[in-house]
């Protein structure tokens, strides 16, 4: 079927297309995603600074010097009288930010090549779960959209990936994010292939764009997608369950492919560009941490959270 290519992808014969790619497997895959997650958060997370800015709060940041004009209540007169200088004691700013992530783990998720270690829900569901952990250690709360509310606890990913995996079959028919309801002011973080309609994803990110939110769109690709690298005699097979295309030799289709291609990725990034979104794209034969790092500075500097790079 291909010459130097092979692919992971699940058998759509198999299977029922209602059913989602992974609503059965998706609990079983879960322990090692959670512990690849916990791996990823761990090397990106003390890179990230909470939120060290003066404002309202209960937690101590720092002293400084008064400054003329100021009001006299400011002033921390236990410190002042160590010496002959004024300082003000200034407070943490506490105002999270509700982040709610989307991962897609509709049929097509389901596929992978060998030109990838992952397939493309093993990456997506661990880039998720991975970020939420950064941002909760960074300040902010986290939620799975549509399934939990905002939470700050420390397990942030396994109570993620319990909700992930109990709401498999529900969460995993649709290609699109749920429309579920989002306070104003909210970040929405949407992760999957968008291989879909890019009106039908403009007119949700629309929603949420109007709603009050902002936030990003992860775009995750295997590497084969973006190349069509098969060649001879080849038969592609519908990940929703639908009739399977005979190409014949595929090495004729790879040119119009790839326009074909680049003009679908620049639909979704314009659709995301558009609603004030971030645009990233990830392929699956690269490290996870890299698109990890890409979101969590991207999310957390337009929020004025400081993020270091530490190799």
């Amino acid at each position: 079927m291909f010459a130097d290519v092979a692919t992971r992808a699940y058998d759509p014969a198999q299977r029922k297309p209602a059913d989602g790619a992974t609503a059965a497997d998706l609990a079983s895959r879960m322990p090692r995603l959670v512990a690849r997650a916990h791996e990823i958060a761990a090397s990106l997370a003390y890179g990230v600074h909470g939120r060290k800015r003066a404002g309202v709060g209960e937690t101590f940041w720092q002293y400084r010097p008064f400054a003329s004009g100021e009001s006299a209540h400011r002033i921390d007169w236990r410190r002042s009288a160590r010496g002959d200088q004024l300082y003000v004691r200034e407070r943490e700013w506490e105002a999270a930010h509700d982040y709610f992530l989307w991962m897609d783990c509709s049929p097509s998720m389901a596929f992978g090549s060998s030109l990838a270690s992952d397939d493309k829900l093993s990456r997506g569901v661990t880039l998720g779960l991975a970020l939420a952990d950064v941002l909760v250690r960074g300040g902010e709360r986290a939620a799975a959209l549509g399934l939990t509310a905002p939470i700050s606890a420390r397990d942030v990913i396994d109570r993620l990936a319990r909700a992930l995996a109990d709401n498999a079959t529900e969460s995993t028919r649709d290609e699109l994010p749920p429309q579920a309801p989002i306070r104003p002011r909210a970040r929405v973080i949407l992760i999957s292939d968008f291989l879909i309609d890019p009106d039908a994803l403009a007119a949700r990110l629309r929603r949420f764009a109007d709603a009050g939110a902002s936030g990003a769109v992860l775009m995750v690709t295997d590497p084969s997608e973006e190349t069509l690298p098969f060649s001879g005699e080849t038969t592609f097979l519908d990940t929703d369950g639908g009739p399977a295309f005979y190409a014949g030799d595929a090495r004729s289709l790879r040119a119009a492919y790839a326009r074909r291609f680049e003009a679908h990725r620049d639909a979704v990034r314009r659709a995301a560009q558009r609603v004030g979104f971030i645009f990233l794209q990830h392929r699956t034969d690269r490290p996870a941490s890299e698109a990890a790092l890409a979101l969590a500075m991207g999310l957390l500097g337009a929020d004025g959270v400081s993020f270091e790079e530490r190799r």
